[in-house]
């Protein structure tokens, strides 16, 4: 009977230690270190195990970061800075040291996961490095045997959508396109995503008379867009699902999104309150695991931010999109 119920016990555990490995594994949270009084790299990663957080983005190769990673297993996102890409897309050399550097030397004990080339950087002066930097890249990775591991692409704003409702009508707008659709067909040829960032605050708050804040927080009672076979109870899955639709529709049927950066804000705007900012997110990590209309199955997400950053600019609702003060603190109960 003791042993009976013993193996009982195990089985009951084994089973929660697995659905926890899959229910978290879709959620991570951004590093970002726009503060001047946020904690040690080394305190931060200790948070990030202490909370069951499995993933992180980094916007930066912090070494110290790198370092206090190592054998903690949690899947890394790794962004080129902005600054870099220029550099990377001109000189192959340069994109092998900086493999060398930030990815291999750590690469041992760091699960990393995705470099992201550039951030949001479609409509930017430096858009057209950012193809060949990722190819530079990713010749480094191959170089260092990693390609399979380590996949290259780069993060998008929803901004490069020209046409977003209803989510199948969802298309890149003209000027996006032209530098989209090569890079798409990269992360077609490497087998990689698309990483975006993914907002239903800013979409929210730029139109409030026609997007409702239940919708936008995932509480509405039922479904607010029908959109042929497909309904919408959320604009999280409206926005995913118009940057998959936009993707159909230049040849990325076979790209999944990852969703690089999404979140909502306590202080400093319209609805940014803790209240609101515990629901989005609560819901969030209760709904990735069921994906989107378009897509079901699960999402990967990271949510934006680790902390509040007091110098984020310009200053506003982006300085309060933490989940824990720069003492560590949370500013509200979520669970991982």
């Amino acid at each position: 009977m003791a042993n009976h119920s013993f193996f009982s016990i195990l089985a009951i555990v084994m089973l929660l230690i697995s659905f926890t490995a899959e229910g978290v594994e879709s959620i991570g949270v951004c590093y970002g270190t726009g503060g001047n009084n946020l904690p040690s790299p080394n305190d931060v990663i200790d948070l990030y195990k202490s909370k069951n957080i499995k993933g992180i983005r980094l916007y930066n190769p912090d070494q110290d970061a790198l370092q206090a990673l190592k054998d903690s297993n949690i899947p890394v996102i790794l962004d080129v800075p902005d600054s870099d890409i220029s550099s990377l897309a001109s000189d192959s050399s340069a994109a092998s040291q900086w493999v060398q550097s930030n990815i291999q030397a750590f690469s041992a004990n760091v699960n990393f996961r995705y470099i992201a080339v550039g951030n949001q950087l479609t409509g930017d002066s430096n858009a057209n490095n950012i193809l060949p930097a990722m190819r530079n890249i990713a010749a480094a990775l191959r170089s260092a045997g990693l390609q399979d591991r380590i996949k290259v692409s780069t993060a998008v704003s929803t901004g490069v959508l020209g046409t977003s409702y209803p989510p199948s009508a969802g298309a890149f707008s003209s000027d996006a396109s032209s530098v989209l659709v090569p890079i798409i067909g990269f992360l077609n040829e490497n087998g990689a995503p698309l990483l975006a960032n993914v907002y239903p605050y800013v979409s929210y708050t730029s139109n409030p008379n026609a997007i409702s804040l239940d919708y936008a927080l995932f509480t509405s009672p039922g479904t607010v867009v029908t959109d042929g076979q497909l309904q919408y109870q959320n604009l999280f899955d409206a926005i995913v699902d118009s940057l998959y639709s936009a993707l159909e529709k230049v040849g990325g049927r076979s790209i999944s999104v990852v969703v690089s950066e999404t979140g909502w804000p306590s202080d400093g705007g319209p609805a940014a309150t803790t209240g609101n900012a515990q629901t989005y997110l609560s819901n969030l990590i209760g709904h990735v695991s069921s994906g989107t209309p378009k897509r079901p199955g699960s999402i990967e997400a990271y949510i934006y931010a680790m902390f509040d950053e007091n110098n984020q600019q310009p200053q506003g609702t982006v300085n309060h999109y933490g989940l824990f003060t720069p003492d560590k603190q949370p500013k509200y109960s979520i669970s991982f």
